[in-house]
């Protein structure tokens, strides 16, 4: 009771910290009729809220913030004649990039190399690859993007005529707001009653269906998320990622997935739910990205037109091409990974790649690279975020015992309160830059698993901190560390810890805290 009553309490606390009216402080909501609901329910909130902060950017000051590595990292960012000097004369990585990663861990990366150094860390390219092993990759994955997008224009012809219109995205019925002042999304609701229904149809046809395998996998689908068959996520002791992205599908393949009656409407929704996210995205990467600033109106209408992009006219034309390019990745994944397909939140992930990667297809690829791991995160069973949660709480436990205690007088040791920052990996708490300095040292840990550089290489090139598949919740434990002092003294309630987390956002020092992750990491990788 008292577990139902806590998730209820931080679903209210969201609410009143994401809403305009002043008065939805005193708003109330039904608690949930199960655990399982309650989680689903409050990733919906969030991603909304989170997608629709165009209306409201985090703030890019870092204030009188300062670190260490602040310095270090202007400093020491991989520059572009320090990785041309990487290379050998076949264009292979030299010392099968040792070198490489611990420049990217320790200092990030010059802003004018990503695009072409992004696909290395995001398992793209290998890196062992040679330059002619790299082109045949880029000339075999820009046809197999090719096709998938052939495929997303095939459902646009057949449902030309349709009262299903998927370009019926109005920008007024993004969310809407009810008489408490709470943040409503009304499309995820008709998404999940349409979703409902039509699983209880295909779970009474199975055993009429000739291809067992096709329907069991679509059964497990009961929302925009589905559930992943990998069941290695479901232990704390999760093995390294395959070294490059899933082979990709053949154009066959797609075509009899997608063939199934209930695929093809989960389709259909999927691609309403992305162009209303598309639509919504914010704009913080226009600074970081001018070619794309200075892309011509008739460059982006014809974009948006060939993704049947509608209702954008209130947008800048800068922000019409940055839909309609995630609105054309989006899609195409959707169809690559048709058992996560598409849940609100993925565009967060999207928007910074493809800001940096000019080429749609090389984007998409390095989409699919990030999503080996991120997909997890969107599974309907919370799995994912649940074991990651998990760890969260067992690093905080293991570094400060006195301030775990008090998360469990709270009934808040489940860490609960940091659910946004693992959802989207820190997204809304780090502005655009500081996300991708994060990201790229969470990749580069990564890749150095993929790659099976172990512990003891580390040791001989002097860096600390062994690589590790789970950064990321490093520094989001050393988030909550940094704050113990506040939340001893002066926090009695899980409401008041997810106020101070959501407050986090705009006022992070992005190495200082990846500093103190990696500290974590020297003291608690072997225990955790």
């Amino acid at each position: 009771m008292l577990a139902s009553q806590q998730k209820h309490h931080v679903l209210r606390a969201l609410r009143r910290s994401h809403t305009s009216s002043p008065s939805s402080s005193n708003s109330s909501s039904p608690t949930s009729s199960s655990s399982s609901s309650s989680w689903i329910h409050l990733r919906s909130v969030l991603l909304v809220v989170a997608s629709s902060s165009s209306s409201s950017p985090i703030s890019t000051t870092r204030g009188h913030l300062q670190s260490p590595w602040s310095k270090r990292r202007r400093k020491h960012a991989l520059q572009p004649k320090q990785w041309k000097a990487l290379f050998d004369e076949d264009g292979r990585l030299c010392d099968g990039g040792v070198k490489f990663l611990k420049k990217v861990r320790s200092g990030g990366i010059h802003p004018s190399l990503r695009a072409e150094v992004w696909p290395f860390l995001l398992g793209v390219y290998d890196l062992k690859s040679s330059k002619e092993e790299r082109d045949a990759v880029k000339t075999k994955n820009k046809k197999e993007y090719e096709n998938l997008r052939k495929q997303c224009q095939q459902t646009y012809i057949r449902r030309d005529n349709s009262t299903n219109d998927i370009s019926d995205t109005n920008h007024d019925d993004v969310s809407n707001t009810n008489n408490s002042g709470e943040v409503v999304d009304t499309d995820s609701q008709q998404v999940k009653e349409e979703i409902s229904a039509t699983t209880a149809t295909t779970t009474n046809n199975k055993e009429d269906s000739k291809d067992g395998d096709d329907v069991s996998e679509v059964t497990t689908k009961t929302d925009t998320c589905s559930s992943d068959s990998d069941s290695s996520e479901e232990t704390d002791n999760m093995e390294p990622s395959p070294a490059t992205p899933q082979k990709p599908k053949t154009t066959e393949e797609v075509k009899s997935k997608t063939s199934l009656p209930y695929r093809s409407e989960s389709f259909a929704t999927w691609q309403r739910i992305i162009r209303l996210d598309a639509i919504r995205a914010n704009d913080e990467w226009i600074v970081y990205s001018p070619s794309q600033a200075l892309v011509s109106v008739t460059k982006a209408q014809e974009l948006a037109k060939s993704v049947v992009l509608k209702d954008y006219t209130h947008l800048e034309t800068c922000r019409v091409f940055h839909a309609a390019r995630l609105v054309s990745i989006l899609e195409a994944y959707a169809l690559y990974d048709s058992e996560i397909g598409y849940c609100q939140g993925m565009s967060d992930l999207l928007s910074p790649i493809i800001s940096v990667v000019e080429d749609d297809s090389e984007a998409f690829w390095c989409f699919v690279g990030f999503m080996k791991k991120a997909r997890h995160n969107f599974r309907l069973d919370e799995v994912g975020i649940r074991r990651q949660l998990n760890i969260v709480s067992k690093i905080i436990k293991g570094k400060d015992s006195h301030l775990y205690r008090h998360l469990e007088e709270l009934q808040a040791e489940d860490c609960f309160f940091v659910y946004r920052m693992v959802v989207v990996l820190f997204r809304r708490e780090l502005n655009f830059e500081q996300t991708l300095c994060l990201w790229e040292v969470m990749w580069a840990d990564q890749t150095a698993i993929r790659a099976g550089i172990t512990k003891s290489g580390w040791g001989r090139m002097r860096l600390r901190a062994p690589p590790t598949d789970d950064l990321l919740l490093y520094a989001i434990a050393a988030c909550v560390l940094q704050k113990r002092k506040m939340i001893i003294e002066k926090y009695s309630s899980m409401d008041e810890i997810l106020r101070e987390c959501n407050s986090m956002a705009g006022h992070l020092d992005v190495w200082k805290l990846l500093d103190d992750a990696h500290d974590l990491v020297v003291t608690l990788h072997d225990k955790i």
